[in-house]
């Protein structure tokens, strides 16, 4: 795929699919095939192999390596595949390296969590590897600290294809939006579904999701409702799948990957439990709570919800 296609994509929607564990903790790699192709052959545009969702961090690198493999040959062709990468720079060059010899179109440089790195320097790190890899780069971006200049700079790189942008501090997307008016610059919703509708109205097109693991078919109403301009049908899909959302915000967050993997086991696909320090399980009453909610969207039997 050139530039210029891996742009075009990003403007659809990039589910991160979930990495399922066997009974000894370790990735269950024909699940996980299985997972992508799944998600492929619903019409997903792109699919993020080891993105926050399929648990990068708690990832060894070589588990990292497997999963971009895996995933850019179980997409075969039916969706773009974009390879989460990251850590150091050298590990975060090699890795993009190596994805991209494994099939993968482009890399997504996940936002550096130095607790000690500079906002420009921030900047700096995802541009080094734009500089130093010839596939495509998706600048993941989770927090305001970095400016509008710096943003800009990273969105305007010749092999940056977009900027997927997972802050709610809206008034610095639009800055970033405006100042980039004119270029090629691609900006992306990094806050899933929920967050997708004011995004689109300050100018971002596209957005990231985990619920395409669930019901990849709800994703895809809500992205054309967007495309189309029809913010209230987009709404009252969003309304749908808020209870399953707001689950994923618990524990600031720690629940996020806990929920999905949850709901797909309910759907019949052994997942595993989520790696430490993501939350390994829901107690029973959140686990009654998400069959509800899966059982009001008619993909478990009503039975299952009593």
């Amino acid at each position: 795929m050139t530039a210029i296609d891996v742009k075009a994509t990003l403007t659809g929607i990039s589910g991160v699919h979930a990495t399922p564990y066997d009974a000894d903790g370790n990735p269950h790699w024909p699940t996980m095939a299985r997972i992508v192709r799944t998600i492929a052959e619903a019409g997903i545009h792109n699919i993020v192999a080891a993105g926050n969702t399929g648990e990068f961090y708690p990832m060894t690198p070589a588990e990292i390596a497997r999963t971009h493999a895996v995933a850019a040959e179980a997409a075969a062709g039916k969706a773009m595949v974009t390879a989460g990468i990251g850590r150091s720079l050298k590990e975060a060059i090699e890795a993009g390296r190596a994805a991209a010899s494994a099939g993968c179109n482009a890399v997504m440089v996940h936002h550096p969590l130095d607790p000690f790195a500079a906002p420009q320097s921030q900047a700096d790190y995802i541009l080094a590897i734009a500089e130093a890899l010839t596939v495509p780069v998706v600048a993941y971006i989770r927090s305001d600290a970095m400016g509008v200049a710096d943003l800009s700079r990273v969105a305007t790189h010749p092999n940056v294809a977009g900027v997927k942008f997972a802050s709610a501090n809206l008034m610095l997307f639009a800055d970033c939006v405006r100042a980039t008016a004119g270029t090629s610059a691609v900006w992306i919703c990094g806050l899933a579904e929920g967050w997708a509708a004011p995004f689109y109205a300050l100018g971002g097109r596209g957005f990231t999701s985990g619920l395409v693991n669930v019901v990849p078919d709800r994703s895809l109403a809500i992205w054309q409702a967007l495309e189309a301009g029809d913010f209230a049908t987009a709404r009252a899909g969003v309304t749908a799948i808020a209870g399953f959302e707001h689950m994923r915000t618990k524990y600031g967050n720690g629940a996020n990957v806990t929920v999905v993997k949850e709901a797909m086991a309910l759907m019949g696909l052994p997942m595993g439990p989520v790696r430490l320090p993501g939350l390994p399980a829901l107690n029973a009453q959140e686990k009654a709570e998400l069959t509800r909610i899966m059982t009001g969207w008619g993909v478990l039997p009503a039975a299952a919800a009593e």
